[in-house]
């Protein structure tokens, strides 16, 4: 609830800062172009009347200000920029309307906050982002070298794709023109990069997951299936405090509930809402093919993630891997797209993973 003295708005880009303020016992209003440098904002913000209040959108230039004016004492709100509104006719925008539109709606308490992460777990979130962005761009690598292959009448058939044996047939190819050899060799070197980046990186992540403030819970999602250390870290990172959500509200805030635009008497729904984190998204309907098997009895590297946790846990997990197989197997007799199952399937895992992340041993 809103209680401060002063709001203020601030418009923060990577080189310049409007800030605009209202002081609500006199009506006086504050304006200025900052330097973006958070000493510069803080003095500015101190020379206001006590209490302010401070509200910025979030973006690249990350939580830093909001971590410094919450030192000082100083209530910050970071917004959710895809939750503004504007109105249809607003069709002047300069940083300090921004600006001052960001402090009357803060006085109103009408901004939807999105919520701050620790240094500690913003660190480790870029680090499981920089390996989804090794990810994809060694995709992207081995597909233009095996097109390359592809338009000199090369395809491998000796079993499956990016293995050791396939490796080893990549690296004893030759080409004798100097242009198609030299782009060759570039190609194939860009996979084998990366390759070594991407492994790198998952080293550091397992390591990380290990520590005390993580394996705990990576240990919990790891007993579903498709739920890997990757997988658990990066669910555990992103989405950060489990207590925010229910069993039913997670899957809004990812995103994997449908659209609607309903009026009077009519319901429509469309697709999913793609809101929210599209990380975390992609881990869950990744995690959700998984279940589309028989689950009879766990696997060996499951068994051995299940024995690390304790037996209540344990059960939970159970339940919710034969309830999900049970799940895709009700969508395909409907003769669902299995695109659709998948996200189905996301949406529910997303409601079990919360279910093993808050409760009690």
């Amino acid at each position: 609830m809103y209680t401060e003295r002063t709001a203020v708005g601030l418009d923060v880009h990577a080189r310049s800062a409007v800030a605009w303020g209202l002081d609500g016992l006199t009506g006086e209003v504050f304006s200025e172009r900052l330097v973006p440098q958070t000493t510069q904002i803080l003095a500015w913000v101190h020379r206001l009347p006590e209490p302010v209040a401070v509200a910025y959108e979030a973006g690249p230039t990350g939580f830093g200000l909001a971590r410094a004016l919450d030192r000082d004492g100083v209530r910050c709100v970071v917004v959710a920029p895809s939750k503004m509104e504007r109105p249809a006719g607003d069709r002047v925008k300069t940083d300090r309307r921004d600006a001052e539109r960001l402090a009357r709606l803060l006085r109103l308490d009408e901004l939807p906050a999105v919520r701050v992460p620790t240094i500690d777990q913003e660190a480790a979130r870029d680090l499981v982002r920089s390996r989804d962005d090794v990810r994809g761009d060694l995709m992207r690598s081995r597909h233009r070298l095996s097109k390359l292959l592809l338009r000199q009448g090369l395809v491998y058939c000796g079993g499956k794709a990016w293995t050791a044996a396939h490796h080893q047939w990549l690296i004893a190819h030759r080409f004798e023109p100097f242009a198609l050899r030299a782009a060759y060799d570039d190609a194939l070197e860009a996979v084998l990069a990366l390759e070594v980046r991407r492994d790198r990186l998952d080293r550091a992540i397992a390591e990380l997951a290990a520590q005390p403030q993580w394996a705990p819970l990576v240990a919990r999602l790891g007993c579903l299936r498709g739920v890997s250390t990757l997988t658990g870290l990066g669910l555990a990172v992103e989405i950060g405090d489990w207590s925010r959500f229910t069993g039913s509200t997670i899957g809004a805030y990812l995103g994997l509930v449908p659209s609607e635009h309903s009026s009077g008497g009519q319901r429509r729904q469309g697709g999913i809402t793609k809101t929210g984190n599209t990380h975390a998204r992609r881990l869950l309907v990744e995690a959700a093919w998984h279940h589309r098997r028989p689950y009879r009895r766990p696997g060996v590297a499951l068994r051995a993630r299940l024995e690390q946790v304790p037996a209540p846990v344990r059960q939970r997990a159970e339940l919710g891997n034969r309830r999900l197989h049970q799940r895709w197997a009700n969508l395909d007799a409907r003769a669902k797209r299995s695109t659709v199952s998948a996200v189905a399937v996301a949406r529910e895992l997303s409601g079990w993973c919360w279910s093993l992340a808050v409760m009690d041993d």
